[in-house]
């Protein structure tokens, strides 16, 4: 009986110790479930497989550690190695950060910017759509008509995916009902776009008094120029600021020298004909006398508006005897943007398309003190790449990829993408005959 009651107080003395092994156990758990969690910046930088985690759950891949869901801590701690080496984010696009213009991710531009910086060049990828090169930037003056870019303001809780007049949705096609969406941003190249960034910011004061430009010839001021590139017919097409808009000083300068070219018609992607007709002066114009058509469009080149403002004025030329002289307001990006599809449509060398393009930057930009200080090489190769991006981004977002390698077959592109636009073979090729 004894050793029956030695075995029993055996047992009972095990089970104690099992008891008080246990309690320590699940409170060492509970400790250090209460331990700070990763925070949120370790979080923005995880890599692939950790973002993953909670994509039903949250606006962003990423888990906010301050509202975990069933998910254990071990799942959402981030092995240091992994956010040192970690240059990609992951994001859900829900359906209330798509409208027509902008797409909002929901995460703190302060958290973002721990990773990326102002003036980085980042690829952010639109699962299932397209894949975009983007700066990071703060406005979307930062970068050129059309250029996309990712704003990322400080103390915003928002990274806004959004373009220099354009819409988002024109430019992929992704609207509210395609939400949810993932989303990836990831480094194209550190600090790729602090030249372009300082461009746009402190080059671009402009004036309107010939005085301000002594270097500059007459023609110069008024950026009006014979667009003779490889193909184009000597004295076929023009390009020049507005032969009409009083306000910027070059108008009687640009209507006297179309005079003079024997301009027959002009294609006015600026006004209506009301706006037109309501500048002082315009009926004693020489360009009043002449055939103008006039499209009223805004530099929106993914819109459809502009597309069928494009097809309209090329259709005009067609119709019209040249010689012809597109104009805008300033001649710039409206003008830039169709004088280039015509030259490339032409056979003109990429060389001589954005040498075009650069010129009316060089005409104006750089004012300081009223004398104009001419742009320097690096300003003007920043220019001279905008009209490449520009003609490939809109080609592209119509399905037509041009390589970017010097045997690129412009023509092909062009004729495709006016097509593309509604124009037949046998309009391209009547365009084309108009201006040999």
């Amino acid at each position: 009986m004894r050793k029956n009651w030695s075995i029993l107080a055996g047992l009972l003395i095990c089970i104690q110790a099992f008891l008080a092994c246990s309690n320590s156990v699940s409170t060492f758990v509970a400790n250090e479930t209460n331990e700070p969690q990763t925070t949120t910046e370790e979080i923005a930088i995880a890599d692939t497989s950790a973002a993953e985690i909670n994509t039903e759950t949250d606006t962003t891949v990423l888990e906010d550690p301050a509202t975990p869901d069933s998910a254990s801590s071990e799942e959402i701690v981030v092995p240091e190695e992994s956010i040192k080496n970690s240059n990609e984010l992951h994001f859900i696009l829900e359906e209330d950060g798509i409208t027509s213009g902008k797409m909002y991710l929901n995460y703190p531009a302060d958290s973002f910017l721990t990773q990326f910086e102002i003036g980085d060049i980042v690829t952010v990828a639109f699962d299932g759509y397209d894949t975009l090169e983007m700066p990071v930037a703060e406005y979307t003056s930062d970068v050129p008509i059309a250029g996309f870019l990712v704003a990322a303001n400080k103390g915003s809780g928002n990274l806004v995916l959004t373009a220099h007049y354009a819409q988002m949705s024109d430019v992929l096609g992704i609207t509210a009902e395609n939400a949810p969406l993932q989303v990836s941003i990831s480094m194209k190249e550190k600090g790729g776009y602090l030249l372009g960034l300082d461009i746009m910011r402190n080059t671009q004061y402009m004036d309107t008094y010939l005085e301000a430009y002594p270097d500059l010839s007459i023609e110069e001021f008024a950026n009006f120029r014979d667009v003779h590139t490889t193909g184009m017919g000597k004295n076929k097409l023009y390009r020049s600021s507005s032969p009409i808009y009083l306000y910027l000083g070059r108008n009687y300068y640009a209507d006297s020298l179309a005079q003079v070219a024997g301009i027959a018609t002009f294609v006015n992607l600026a006004d209506s004909e009301n706006e037109a007709y309501s500048n002082k002066g315009y009926e004693t114009t020489y360009y009043s006398t002449q055939n103008v058509i006039f499209l009223g469009i805004p530099p929106e080149f993914f819109s459809t508006s502009f597309k069928e403002g494009l097809v309209k004025g090329f259709r005009y030329m067609i119709e019209h005897e040249g010689p012809y002289l597109v104009h805008c307001t300033y001649g710039m990006d409206r003008t830039g943007f169709m004088i280039a599809v015509l030259e490339a449509l032409m056979g003109a060398s990429v060389e001589e398309i954005q040498a075009d393009y650069a010129k009316t930057f060089s005409n104006y930009f750089t004012v300081i003190d009223s004398k104009q200080v001419t742009l320097n090489d690096q300003q003007v190769d920043f220019f001279k790449s905008v009209v490449l991006r520009n003609l490939r981004a809109v080609y592209h977002a119509e399905g037509i990829e041009v390589p970017e390698t010097d045997d690129a077959d412009w023509v092909t592109a062009t004729e495709n993408y006016l097509e593309k636009l509604g124009m037949t073979p046998q309009e391209i090729s009547e365009l084309k005959d108009r201006l040999k």
